[in-house]
């Protein structure tokens, strides 16, 4: 057993999946997105319990996580979000894999590769109304659209595009965005092309702007557990699905005025119970959380105290008197009645909820709890 590890609670991935739920049209279609190992929360055990409450579509980033979800039994559509580089196409095209098109040197090669394989191969096209990244520029989207709707062996399943301040209080934005894709979508349908799903709402879109659910809706954040914004009042109840974990290794009674750690930036005001936790910033637990972060020793807040370092934290238990070595240490989720959350987290290292739970999530030991009769309890296969 190591000494830190990370639980995923698929029983609160059940809950906020069902709170999505009730939230989406009876014909609106999710796609659950699952990129970076789903969060760091383990993208196969999840898939899999989502593919078990009715998903079919999976988003991705990259080529080889949609492999994995296929060498793993995901059959449904699989959405690369980034696009599928040539070299990839072929076992794209036979493994009925969707790329997101936004480059017409792709769509030539998509097209090329399906022919040559005698098959159609489905892909969804990114638009940017407003996002600045991915995406057909809107001004360019009519040319575009001239070339690519006369490539053979190309079927459009899909038309795409992202918020880019859908979590903030003010829509307007938004609101200019949905406009720009509702335009899109017609420019489709005046050239008699069907678009069977169009979708631009992630999870602050779904929360926040109901009107643009359209067939299809990108959740990824708040499946995890955490609120795509804090600015706002949430109409849901959502559960965190990560806990991360560690244990007590050495304890010890340090009197007044003894430095701790690297650099000596903390020193005892009074004689101190130092306790050594075996996690660091190579766990994903950020060096600017040093003299800065609380943990939960026995149902209690405690302070780290002294720098984070590689693989060791320390933390003051001085107030926690029945705290001994090998007890549970949780730096990530709940212990009795205490939480510490990954927006508190991300509060304390300056940054988002996603980061925090995509670096401790990342190559961590795994306990999935919770799981369906038919799921598994046991830790992710590793990834290549």
């Amino acid at each position: 057993m190591p000494m830190n590890w990370v639980e995923v609670d698929l029983a609160a991935l059940r809950h906020n999946f069902s709170q999505l739920r009730e939230r989406l049209l009876v014909n609106t279609e999710v796609m659950a997105v699952v990129k970076s190992d789903a969060y760091g929360h383990g993208m196969i055990p999840v898939a899999r319990e989502l593919v078990r409450l009715g998903v079919r579509f999976f988003g991705v980033s990259t080529f080889w996580e949609a492999v994995e979800l296929r060498s793993h039994g995901i059959e449904g559509p699989v959405v690369v979000l980034l696009g599928i580089e040539e070299a990839d196409l072929e076992e794209a095209v036979i493994q009925g894999i969707r790329p997101v098109v936004y480059r017409l040197d792709h769509a030539r090669k998509l097209s090329e590769t399906a022919g040559r394989l005698g098959r159609t191969a489905p892909f969804h096209l990114k638009v940017d109304t407003g996002m600045g990244r991915l995406g057909i520029p809107m001004d360019q989207l009519g040319p575009f659209l001239d070339i690519l709707l006369k490539l053979p062996h190309l079927s459009l399943e899909g038309i795409l595009s992202h918020f880019a301040t859908a979590d903030e209080e003010d829509k307007s934005y938004s609101d200019v965005q949905l406009e720009q894709f509702r335009a899109a979508i017609e420019s489709l349908k005046e050239r008699n092309v069907p678009v069977p799903y169009a979708h631009i709402a992630n999870s602050a879109g779904i929360l926040g702007l109901p009107h643009a659910h359209f067939q299809l809706v990108r959740p990824g954040l708040m499946l995890y557990g955490s609120p795509p914004s804090m600015e706002l009042p949430q109409p849901v109840s959502l559960r965190p699905v990560m806990t991360f974990k560690s244990k007590i290794i050495q304890l010890k009674v340090v009197p007044p005025g003894r430095a701790i750690g690297y650099g000596r930036t903390f020193f005892t005001q009074r004689t101190s119970r130092i306790a050594t936790v075996p996690v660091g910033y190579d766990d994903g637990y950020a060096r600017c959380l040093s003299n800065r972060s609380q943990v939960l020793v026995a149902g209690r807040r405690v302070p780290v105290v002294g720098r984070v370092s590689m693989n060791m934290i320390t933390i003051d238990v001085t107030d926690v008197p029945e705290a001994r070595t090998e007890h549970e240490v949780v730096l990530l989720g709940p212990q009795g009645t205490e939480r510490i959350t990954a927006e508190e987290i991300s509060r304390w290292q300056g940054t988002i909820s996603y980061e925090i739970y995509c670096s401790i999530g990342r190559n961590r030991f795994k306990r999935f709890l919770n799981a369906t009769p038919e799921g598994s309890s046991e830790a992710a296969p590793p990834r290549p």
